[in-house]
């Protein structure tokens, strides 16, 4: 059987582990955030939502997801 790498990441503060090699988008879609209603934060940056697919989790990265909350 084949070992699975795992990585340790942060999110929204919270120390989380996940497996190596897998994209922000896919990472995202497992915890179930609404896209279209959140800002995504990867090591203090924001990241563009088109590029999700692309970016791949390394160990120590730190995301922020903020929701859009709307009042009056």
């Amino acid at each position: 059987m084949k070992n699975i790498k795992k990585i340790k990441i942060k999110i929204n503060g919270k120390l989380s582990t996940i497996q190596h090699n897998i994209t922000l988008y896919s990472y995202l879609k497992k915890l179930k955030v609404p896209l279209k209603k959140v800002a995504i934060e990867l090591n203090r940056e924001i990241v563009n939502k088109n590029y999700l697919k692309k970016i791949k989790l390394k160990k120590n990265d730190k995301i922020e997801i903020v929701h859009f909350i709307g009042g009056g």
